[in-house]
């Protein structure tokens, strides 16, 4: 009994981390570079025009509803419950990787808080996201910071997680290499982050 709860513990962990990359990632990635078109000369052409290329994908809704959604929800709702059940490992890891540790269960509750109302005054408004709708957002102070706080804790939860992942699937064995990703991965976190908080600054701008 105890081996077969061991072994639905290791999958859904295994499950968690590859739908923290693959789709709830690649979403993340998608939505930062798309913010990102508001840095660009004629920013809020270049964003309106991204929205509604991607407002005109075929079975839309379909494809939200099954490979964002879902698992963003699975690996949410999953992720707050081993951040609320789990251990800090204070034994096993460095003081570093502790304390990473530690900030990745927090910014797990953030982004999950931020995603589901950041989707709530944007997608699910009835209304398809525009430069101005989202200066008008970013025009109240506390909901610019909330984006702030929000974006920088994603962006983190994600690069940090990568670690996780590779360790979770096999592809970082090693201490060296796991050192290595650890560097590559905050690397990664600066200048998601970067991208991200640049293009709330732009949202500011009147279109």
């Amino acid at each position: 009994m105890a081996q077969a709860q061991q072994s639905s513990q290791f999958l859904l962990r295994r499950l968690h981390t590859l739908a923290g990359v693959v789709p709830v990632g690649l979403f993340l990635l998608e939505h930062l570079f798309t913010n990102a078109m508001a840095t660009a000369p004629n920013g809020a052409v270049q964003f309106n025009r991204a929205v509604d290329v991607i407002q005109h994908i075929p079975l839309l809704h379909f494809v939200e509803f099954f490979f964002i959604f879902l698992p963003l929800i699975y690996h949410g709702v999953y992720g707050l419950y081993v951040a609320f059940t789990s251990g800090y490992n204070a034994g096993q890891y460095s003081w570093t990787r502790n304390i990473l540790f530690m900030l990745q269960r927090i910014t797990g509750i953030i982004t999950f808080v931020f995603i589901i109302f950041h989707l709530w005054t944007t997608r699910f408004s009835g209304k398809a996201p525009t430069f101005q709708m989202v200066h008008e957002l970013v025009s109240n102070p506390a909901y610019f910071w909330f984006m702030i706080i929000g974006v920088v804790a994603a962006t983190f939860h994600f690069a940090n997680g990568l670690w996780s992942f590779c360790i979770h699937w096999g592809i970082t064995v090693g201490a060296r290499a796991q050192r290595v990703t650890a560097a590559v991965t905050m690397v990664i976190f600066v200048v998601l982050a970067a991208v991200g908080v640049d293009a709330i600054v732009a949202f500011t701008h009147s279109a």
